[in-house]
C-alpha cells in the first residue's frame, strides 16, 4: 500500500514525505524500532535531506518516531494508542454532532448527505481509496461544522493519523464486500438522522454505537 498521490496535491515535499512514513509506521512495513536514515530516506525519494527533516518533525510530534542524530527510531503506534486515538475522536465528534443537533446546520446536514451519497459511488465503482477520504471529510465536516475552535486545533492535531488509519482500515472493509461496505453507509445515514432529530440522548446513543462497532473494525484491521 502506497499513500494516495491524489491526496498530496499542493502539498509541500516535507508533507508528502511524512505521509507515506506515517502510512508505513502505522501499516507495520516500517516496524517498532527500526532506524530512520535521514540520507536513506532522501535517496529513496529523491530529495535533499531538509524536506526529510521537516518530515521527521511532523512525525516526531505525532510520537511515531523519536529524533536522534541524523535519523530517528521508530516508536509505532501500539493497539493502546489507537484505541486512545478512537478515545479521543469519540470525544471530539459526540461534542460536534450534540453542537450540529442544536439546530442551525441545515447546510452541513444537505453536505453530509451528499458525502454519503458520493460514498456509495465509491462502492459501486470498487474504489476504496475515495471511499477513505470520503468517510474521513465526513468526520471532518461535522467538526468544523460545529464552529468550536479549541474543539477543531486539537481534531487538527490528530487528522493525519485519523486520515492514514482510515485508508488502512478501508482497505480491509472492502476486502469483506459489498454487503459490509453497505452497513458502514447505513452506520453514516444513522448519525445524520440522529442529528436530525435534535435529542441530544438519541445523538448520544447513535454516537456510542458507531464507535463501539468503529473500534471493533480497527482491531481487526491493524495488528
Amino acid at each position: 500500500m502506497r499513500y494516495p498521490s491524489a491526496w498530496l496535491a499542493g502539498v509541500s515535499r516535507g508533507d508528502s514525505i511524512a505521509c507515506e512514513l506515517r502510512l508505513q509506521i502505522i501499516r507495520g512495513t516500517i516496524k517498532q524500532g527500526e532506524v530512520i536514515s535521514e540520507n536513506r530516506v532522501a535517496a529513496d525519494f529523491g530529495t535533499s535531506r531538509s524536506p526529510v527533516r521537516e518530515a521527521l518533525k511532523t512525525l516526531s510530534n505525532e510520537g511515531l518516531i523519536r529524533l536522534e542524530r541524523m535519523g530517528a527510531i521508530v516508536l509505532g503506534l501500539s493497539m493502546k494508542d489507537l484505541e486512545e486515538l478512537y478515545d479521543v475522536r469519540y470525544l471530539i465528534e459526540s461534542f460536534a454532532q450534540k453542537r450540529l443537533g442544536e439546530g442551525g446546520h441545515e447546510p452541513v446536514i444537505i453536505h453530509l448527505k451528499q458525502l454519503i451519497d458520493r460514498m456509495e459511488l465509491a462502492v459501486k465503482y470498487n474504489d476504496s481509496v475515495e471511499f477513505s477520504h470520503l468517510d474521513y471529510t465526513f468526520h471532518e465536516a461535522m467538526i468544523v461544522g460545529a464552529k468550536h475552535a479549541r474543539i477543531l486545533h486539537l481534531w487538527k492535531s490528530i487528522r493525519n493519523i485519523v486520515l492514514t488509519v482510515m485508508l488502512i482500515t478501508t482497505d480491509e472493509i472492502f476486502s469483506q464486500g459489498e454487503e459490509k461496505l453497505h452497513t458502514v453507509i447505513e452506520k453514516h445515514r444513522t448519525l445524520v438522522r440522529a442529528i436530525e432529530t435534535k435529542d441530544p440522548v438519541e445523538i448520544q446513543k447513535v454516537v456510542e454505537n458507531y464507535f463501539a462497532d468503529s473500534n471493533q473494525t480497527l482491531h481487526s484491521s491493524i495488528t
